[in-house]
């Protein structure tokens, strides 16, 4: 049986890696110090090994990489807006949490590393779609220290031989993302909804992202893992672009909730338009996105039904 270590395990993208993983016959470890990560997100994974500390915290990073084969560092400080109010914080656990995670499985012998990167990364974009060789000018403090992140893991993987991939996501949305204040649309979104509260869209509403469902991402991971001779870094999203508008709108049909809309000035260190050029992960490790998003927000909203109006 393989073990693998989920940093950020507890979290919206690291407990749908645990899912999946524990579903395919992996030993799970988790690491996670619940600064924005819940515990019930790993109540259904009973025998899932649970470390509760930072991963800035080098000795219980060693513990938790015992015997570890692949690691998946999802832990992070996230979010522009998070990053702008808190730059420090945001590079403490970007930057060394990463190098502390990185060094530990240097000694423990790891052969694969997968990181959780962002497409933070690019910065205003010069020419859609987004390749990997899209010039890298981040506009916000978690662009450059996301950036600084797989910098560091891919420098380790030619000092030290073992594969690292770093997985740039898109707009991730699914299962198990909460209500967050710093920035991510669609559960915030999904909790004015089910309050019948007006949606605020900064900007025009024609700004686009690339969103793609988080049981794409986590398979993204695994296939990750699992390939042989690969390195480097990869798009992660579903190469569709979606205006917000556009989007604000879908919710309201799969929610079955009309709702005002609002528009307000649009917010720093956000990019105009993004979409994704996933070629290369397709190519590289068969990574395909699979969850249409007519379909992705109806499971979303379902959820969020059960979780935004209980809590």
């Amino acid at each position: 049986m393989t073990k693998a270590l989920v940093t950020g395990g507890a979290g919206f993208i690291g407990s749908n890696v645990v899912k999946l993983l524990t579903s395919e016959g992996f030993d799970v470890v988790v690491l996670d110090n619940f600064s924005s990560g819940y515990r019930k997100n790993l109540e259904p994974f009973a025998n899932v090994y649970l470390v509760a500390a930072d991963v800035r915290d080098q000795d219980a990073v060693a513990r938790a990489m015992e015997d570890v084969e692949i690691v998946f560092h999802l832990a992070a400080s996230v979010g522009n807006v998070r990053s702008i109010e808190q730059p420090v914080e945001d590079s403490d656990v970007n930057v060394i949490g990463t190098i502390r995670v990185l060094e530990a499985a240097r000694r423990a012998g790891v052969r694969k590393f997968v990181c959780s990167s962002s497409a933070a990364i690019f910065g205003e974009l010069q020419h859609l779609p987004i390749r990997e060789d899209h010039p890298t000018e981040p506009d916000s403090p978690y662009g450059v220290s996301k950036l600084a992140e797989e910098k560091m893991c891919l420098s380790y993987s030619k000092l030290y031989g073992f594969e690292t991939i770093c997985l740039r996501y898109f707009n991730v949305y699914g299962v198990n993302q909460r209500y967050d204040s710093y920035g991510n649309v669609i559960p915030i979104f999904a909790h004015r909804l089910l309050r019948g509260q007006p949606l605020t869209i900064y900007g025009d509403g024609e700004q686009t992202r690339d969103f793609v469902n988080v049981v794409d991402v986590a398979r993204a991971n695994l296939l990750a893992a699992q390939s042989r001779g690969v390195s480097g870094a990869f798009n992660v999203a579903s190469g569709v672009a979606t205006t917000v508008n556009h989007l604000a709108a879908m919710m309201c049909s799969a929610s079955h909730v009309e709702s005002k809309i609002e528009y307000a000035e649009p917010r720093k260190g956000e990019v105009r338009d993004s979409r994704a050029d996933i070629s290369a992960a397709r190519h590289s490790f068969g990574y395909e996105p699979t969850v249409p998003m007519t379909q992705g927000l109806i499971e979303y909203l379902a959820w969020a039904r059960t979780e935004f109006l209980t809590t």
